[in-house]
């Protein structure tokens, strides 16, 4: 019994060593935000959302309407910053001086567009 012991300690200790590894940081971007319910309509918060969740590496999104920010932490050593302001980008929105492309801009409901 106590080589099992032993072998779920050796386990926990490999786990938690590849888990250091990860080097987990968090971004502040600033974007481009005109409406003021983002963070429910389909347009803005769930395409941003969506976009930044589906790339490698990033594990958690959060969506400030009211500074017009994405905070998004990620691990650092799957993913860079201009791959993350990519996915913003990709979605229509800004991403600090980067600008979105036309086209993925067009896609955006009206509330969501500079008037």
């Amino acid at each position: 019994m106590n080589g099992l012991k032993y072998l779920v300690l050796l386990a926990a200790m490999i786990n938690g060593f590849g888990l250091m590894a990860q080097t987990k940081e968090t971004i502040s971007i600033k974007t481009n935000i005109y409406c003021d319910h983002c963070k429910q309509c389909e347009s803005c918060g769930l395409r941003i959302y969506k976009n930044l969740m589906d790339v490698q590496g990033i594990r958690k999104v959060k969506i400030d309407d009211s500074t017009a920010t994405i905070e998004v932490t990620y691990n650092a050593s799957k993913i860079e910053p201009k791959a993350i302001r990519d996915a913003i980008n990709t979605a229509g929105f800004d991403a600090d001086d980067q600008m979105a492309p036309a086209e993925a801009v067009a896609r955006l409901d009206g509330c969501c567009k500079k008037e």
